[in-house]
């Protein structure tokens, strides 16, 4: 067998070669140090023998067991389907639950007497024990690892648990415990002698790290180490902080040079004129809410300097986020400037356009309207208009980026919902402008701290009041057997003139998840509900075609919009007060606040029902009852991120961003803190990564980063 250096392929390892390489490459493992960083995702304590009879609730545990039987139970009148895999030993029976099915065939390889292992939290209900979700896999009779501490890896592509475990053993005994002397050949290669150590060893020192050879023998031989089993599964061990700073370290720093490269930009500092923003105000039928009036300052400050404004407005549906993104754009344009205000739908823009004209045009301020739907004769005129400095104030979507357009002097480009869009359109916009002053928009609310941190290129503003006078969305959970009274609920606010919404999780019907679709329940509805008209509007239909479903909806020719959450980001539509969402199991948090925010627009009443499978676990009717119980975002946000996890949370990665394998954003912000503050320190220190201690970072923040040092 051939020397392991750090850098060492997959291939060459002993029982691996050509065609097993090639798994581990779609995981992107292709050297030593790639296997020595597919860390351990939990730990199994098989130290104690153990048997069904001795388990006992909110214990994790492993044991050995004989497969009796596995049974299929329908659920209810749906056709959806639980399993039920029975175990047996010498002691008694367990019985293992499943309201999901893991893959195609997970049960069938389950036969009667097949000894297994069963891996899981033991649970109760109805006074006997049981586990949910565990996980079940063939016993291997030369399993050596019977009393140790065993690591559990995510699965690759049918690799057993076992060889994973054997071919990390030899990363770690030949990269970590006995690292070959390095030969000239080696150093002329620039290869390091063990795990190459990239962050700088006065960060280390600072927050007291322990090296990254040490934490990575630690968590793939737990055995081995000082720490508790429990610390393990906590992730508190020093082991798992190294890991955890490196991983926040690299996020941070990321965003650091980002700040950096923004701050060596230079803006048209803008005047402080302020008459024409009083004048609006002083127009507006209510008062602003504090919130509100700060979000206002901020960004007027951020303006007044020559160095670009990149800041972020987020705050709750119904917050005011869209009146502040316009008060903004009249700092530019009284000082002879122009905005664009870029939407993610024409139906969205068109709204925000009717607000703007109506608000703005009695000052003076023409705005105009550019979305793809227009006649080419339309957009032609509005080409010609931006190009003069005719239109102050431009409200558009994707449309706004294309070539033709020309601003004659666009100064501030704000994007509404930024999610939506991707990191090169909102860098299209910008390119547009004289001056790269930019705002983004969001109303998913995520808890201070962590957008302080998360979003450390951008400055944050957060607009946590509602405006006065808005009545709270009365919001219910409830099960199957309720469904006739619901419905007959929601028949009693159509005879009244309301519009209604009912929110699926799929588009069509699906193999995999037994669970009600948009297309088969708007068609069953239309039959059940003849006199009523009913929408149809899902993410895999035109845009043409959502736009005109919407704009019917809104308009009031349809009475019910059978919806996925396409409609999560939508325009308002005053009239429609109630909103059903089916298999609310299926949703996050935020999710399902964001829903909710469609209706109690208007002046009626507002009824959110959140009806729950029979498959719901207790943590979904956790989720229903946070929705019942609050209406704030911002709570329902901490929440969310408690229940969730970081990975959905905050959406799509930012471009270039690694993925955290153990970082967690909630558990671990004092770390994300002192992972900041240290990369924060570094780029103040040393901007440009000249100094020797910093070169080794550089390459891998240009190759994990795509941002060029120096």
């Amino acid at each position: 067998m051939p020397t392991i250096y750090h850098d060492t392929e997959i291939q060459f390892f002993k029982g691996v070669g050509p065609k097993l390489a090639q798994v581990f490459h779609k995981k992107n493992i292709r050297t030593a140090t790639d296997l020595l960083g597919w860390l351990p995702r939990t730990y199994e304590d098989r130290r104690r023998a153990r048997n069904i009879a001795s388990l006992m609730p909110g214990e994790l545990v492993s044991l050995v067991a004989s497969v009796v039987k596995v049974n299929s139970i329908p659920m209810g009148k749906s056709y959806r389907k639980m399993y039920e895999v029975i175990l047996a030993d010498e002691s008694g029976r367990l019985s293992c639950k499943y309201f999901r099915v893991p893959y195609k065939g997970y049960f069938n390889r389950f036969l009667p007497h097949m000894k297994v292992r069963v891996s899981g939290k033991v649970g109760e209900y109805r006074g006997r024990i049981q586990m949910q979700h565990p996980e079940i896999h063939p016993y291997q009779e030369d399993e050596k690892e019977a009393d140790k501490v065993i690591p559990l890896y995510s699965e690759i592509d049918g690799i057993k648990q076992g060889k994973l475990r054997s071919l990390l053993q030899q990363a770690i005994y030949h990269v970590i415990e006995n690292p070959p002397e390095l030969t000239d050949y080696d150093l002329e290669m620039k290869r390091h002698r063990g795990v190459p150590e990239y962050i700088p060893q006065w960060i280390c020192d600072k927050y007291q790290l322990i090296s990254r050879s040490q934490s990575l023998r630690h968590l793939h031989k737990p055995n081995e180490s000082q720490y508790s089993v429990s610390d393990f599964l906590d992730f508190k061990t020093k082991a798992h902080e190294r890991i955890i700073f490196e991983e926040f370290f690299w996020l941070e720093l990321h965003l650091a040079l980002k700040k950096q490269g923004i701050q060596k930009q230079t803006a048209i500092a803008i005047e402080d004129k302020n008459n024409l923003v009083q004048k609006v105000i002083a127009s507006l039928p209510f008062e602003l809410t504090n919130a509100q009036v700060q979000a206002i300052a901020d960004i007027k400050k951020d303006l007044a300097i020559s160095v670009p404004m990149h800041r972020m407005v987020q705050g709750d549906v119904g917050c005011g986020k869209t009146l502040v993104g316009l008060l903004s754009c009249l700092h530019v344009i009284e000082n002879g400037y122009q905005a664009a205000f870029m939407a993610p739908t024409e139906i969205l823009a068109e709204q925000h356009y009717k607000n703007a004209e109506k608000l703005l045009q009695p000052h003076g301020i023409k705005v105009g309207l550019l979305v793809g739907s227009m006649r080419d004769k339309e957009k032609q005129e509005m080409y010609r208009q931006l190009a003069t400095g005719e239109v102050h104030l431009c409200i558009g979507t994707h449309a706004l980026i294309q070539e033709k357009v020309e601003f004659k002097s666009l100064c501030l480009s704000i994007i509404d919902e930024q999610h939506r869009f991707g990191v090169e359109q909102r860098s299209q916009l910008m390119k547009k402008s004289i001056s790269p002053h930019f705002l983004v928009m969001t109303a998913t609310p995520i808890p201070r701290s962590l957008a302080m941190t998360v979003y450390g290129d951008l400055d944050v503003s957060i607009i946590d009041e509602k405006p006065a006078g808005r009545t709270p969305i009365i919001t219910r959970k409830a099960f199957e057997s309720k469904r006739t009274k619901v419905f007959g609920f929601v028949i009693d606010q159509l005879k009244k003139g309301r519009q209604a919404y009912i929110v699926y999780p799929l588009v069509e019907e699906s193999e995999k998840m037994n669970l009600k679709n948009a297309i088969d329940e708007h068609a069953r509805l239309c039959k059940e509900f003849p006199q009523y008209k009913f929408g149809l509007l899902h993410g895999k239909m035109k845009a043409a075609e959502k736009d005109d479903i919407m704009r019917r909806f809104r308009d009031g020719e349809l009475h019910v919009l059978v919806a996925t959450t396409v409609i999560e980001v939508g325009v308002d539509v005053p009239n429609a007060n109630i909103m059903v969402i089916e298999h609310t199991e299926r949703f996050g948090l935020s999710q399902l606040h964001q829903l909710r925010g469609r209706v109690g627009r208007g002046e009626h009443k507002s009824y959110c029902v959140l009806m729950l499978g029979y498959s719901s676990s207790d943590l979904s009717r956790e989720r229903a009852e946070i929705m019942e119980s609050t209406d704030d975002g911002f709570k329902i946000a901490e929440k969310d991120l408690e229940i969730r996890g970081p990975g959905e949370f905050l959406g799509r990665r930012q471009s270039g961003l690694p993925g955290f394998q153990v970082a967690n954003l909630v558990r671990d912000q004092k770390i994300l803190n002192m992972a900041k503050e240290a990369a924060f320190d570094l780029i103040a220190k040393d901007p440009q990564l000249k100094s020797p201690d910093h070169q080794k970072l550089v390459k891998i923040i240009e190759k994990t980063n795509e941002i060029t040092v120096g």
